[in-house]
């Protein structure tokens, strides 16, 4: 009988790390595919020029021209820039994104009215950037340490069967979202959805949708994409009309002096 119960508990024992074994393997596959998401190749630089359009119901769309600029620094270091350009109510607006190889990031927002440069406090995470369906927290890069990852297993998005990615914040404070859910191609690493979640943990607040893409310079460009509001169905359009990648953009640019005299940054426009 003591054999039995030894043969037993070996079994359970064996069960056991087997399924530790599998969970941990799935953990690391999840991890990998969120590195792969955001290791892919997108140029040392990178110049946009396109529209941010808001769609709501019962009025027109508004349309805002942009233009963008990004730069990895050494380090891990990147910096990105938005200005706009038009309408006459929001042109000069622009926003400096600098995001530190520690995971943090520092953001000042320029109003052409106030003629000031504002920095953005961490705590507004969940602010809207200037009225759209994008908060301050969907400007900055986020690093896959920041997030625990798991696989959910496949599903087809947007004509694709896609990895399906839950990133979980490890520290809560650390952002607005409870969690986000990734649909992600496997043959180029790009999402082709993300819901966000923010006070419901089984109900979406926003979704991300990817509607048109295209290879430039030999790397992939997101030239429309989509982000709605679920519970207004408010919605903000992002297309990219020109993309310029490796123009050996200066540092210099991404400084709060550029982001508040457009003279400094216009020469770099496409």
């Amino acid at each position: 009988m003591s054999h039995l119960r030894t043969f037993l508990q070996f079994f359970r024992f064996l069960a056991l790390a087997l399924l530790l074994g599998a969970s941990g393997a799935r953990a690391d596959e999840a991890s990998d595919l969120a590195q792969r998401v955001y290791d892919r190749p997108n140029g040392r630089d990178l110049t946009t020029l396109g529209r941010m359009v808001l769609t709501e119901k019962g009025r027109a769309p508004r349309i805002r021209e942009i233009v963008t600029y990004r730069l990895d620094k050494s380090g891990g270091e990147t910096a990105n820039l938005i200005r706009f350009l038009d309408p006459e109510d929001i042109a000069g607006t622009g926003l400096l994104s600098i995001d530190k190889a520690d995971g943090n990031t520092d953001q000042w927002l320029y109003l052409p009215a106030l003629d000031r440069v504002r920095r953005i406090s961490s705590d507004r995470k969940g602010g809207r950037f200037v009225g759209s369906d994008l908060y301050f927290e969907d400007l900055q890069e986020r690093k896959p340490s920041q997030d625990r990852h798991r696989l959910l297993g496949k599903q087809t998005e947007n004509g694709i069967l896609c990895d399906v990615l839950e990133s979980v914040p490890r520290d809560a404070a650390d952002s607005a979202y409870l969690k986000r859910i990734y649909w992600i191609d496997p043959a180029t690493a790009i999402s082709q959805r993300v819901d966000y979640f923010e006070n419901d943990l089984a109900k979406p607040s926003k979704r991300w949708l990817l509607r048109g893409k295209k290879r430039n310079q030999g790397y992939w460009t997101l030239t429309d994409s989509r982000i709605i509001d679920l519970s207004s169905g408010h919605e903000t359009r992002m297309v990219v009309d020109v993309a310029l990648y490796d123009q050996k953009l200066p540092a210099k640019l991404f400084t709060s002096q550029a982001l508040a005299d457009e003279s400094l940054e216009s020469e770099y426009r496409p």
